[in-house]
């Protein structure tokens, strides 16, 4: 097991929702830490930014849209394979084919015609997006791992 860390995205859609407590103590339950938090409004720049590698794809303009229409939560989340953790907790990207009990399944809008980017929340897919991804939204000196 490798200790790591990865980036999460409490949406506008779960912000709104007042579902943020909720997801961190299933964060919690799943045995990672929150090592790093902060509640941001991400500005447009900041969000082409993060989705970068979708600027090519037709949903990149709604997505950007969607992420900039209301406050966020990112987090640092650390713990042993905490990327793998974190994506399983999260669900599948599309809310519908999501397991049951996991964050997507509970908490996103199975109504919304846009619920693929409205879906909760976020998750790092690999060690070098997660990097990339902490580093854009928080200096290590914000980071405070547990000991």
């Amino acid at each position: 097991m490798a200790l790591e860390q990865t980036l999460s995205i409490i949406k506008p859609d779960a912000v709104a929702k007042n579902c943020i407590g909720k997801i961190i103590a299933m964060i919690e339950e799943a045995g990672l830490q929150v090592v790093a938090a902060r509640m941001i409004h991400m500005s447009r720049v900041q969000a082409e930014e993060q989705y970068a590698e979708h600027k090519e794809k037709p949903f990149f303009k709604p997505l950007i849209g969607f992420m900039t229409s209301g406050p966020v939560m990112v987090m640092v989340l650390e713990g042993n394979n905490a990327i793998s953790i974190y994506r399983k907790l999260m669900g599948a990207t599309k809310p519908e084919e999501a397991d049951k009990g996991t964050i997507r399944n509970l908490f996103a809008d199975m109504n919304d015609e846009d619920k693929v980017m409205k879906n909760v929340v976020h998750g790092s897919d690999s060690q070098e997006s997660a990097m990339r991804e902490i580093d854009f939204f928080f200096d290590q000196h914000d980071i405070c791992p547990r000991t």
